[in-house]
């Protein structure tokens, strides 16, 4: 399914993790995602949707909190009920700071959930029964420790209706 032109495809934009976590989430995802719905790799949603006019100022601004910069520390400090999944809360600050300066860029342009206040995660289980989501989340507390998980950099997105299209990547230093 596409939603033709690019002018008309939302943009979507996300934190990118290093191999290690990336692959480690990945491996949730694949374990605990039901197949049919698993399109994506893990991700960590900074906005779910900008409008395409914006293509260039978001660029702009997502090179002034990359280039150069140390990345931002990051860890996974818990695990967070989605109802109908499961997520890993992603804890940082820095990276807090950089989606606000973002969302006041793009003032007036976000969506009601891109405005309205963020809960950085990783999902890694959806659209399954309110059971199974719970099962899952008692197992997954029942060993869980913090750790620290790396932020490479942010990474633009189509969206067109399938598997996200990548626009640009914007890698720390």
């Amino acid at each position: 399914m596409t939603t033709g032109p690019t002018e008309v495809a939302p943009i979507i934009v996300t934190a990118l993790f290093g191999r290690k976590d990336t692959a480690f989430f990945d491996s949730m995802r694949r374990e605990h995602f039901p197949p049919e719905r698993n399109q994506l790799d893990a991700h960590l949603t900074l906005f779910h949707h900008l409008p395409p006019s914006g293509l260039d100022e978001l660029k702009h601004r997502l090179n002034q909190e990359t280039r150069g910069i140390r990345a931002p520390q990051a860890r996974v400090g818990g695990l967070m009920s989605l109802g109908r999944g499961v997520a890993y809360r992603i804890e940082s600050p820095e990276l807090v700071g950089i989606r606000a300066r973002l969302a006041d860029a793009f003032t007036g342009m976000l969506t009601p959930q891109d405005a309205g206040g963020w809960r950085p995660h990783v999902t890694i289980q959806n659209k399954v029964s309110p059971q199974v989501a719970k099962l899952l989340l008692g197992n997954l507390q029942r060993d869980f420790t913090p750790k620290d998980v790396e932020i490479a950099g942010l990474g633009a997105w189509w969206y067109r209706g399938g598997p996200w299209e990548a626009i640009s990547r914007h890698m720390f230093a």
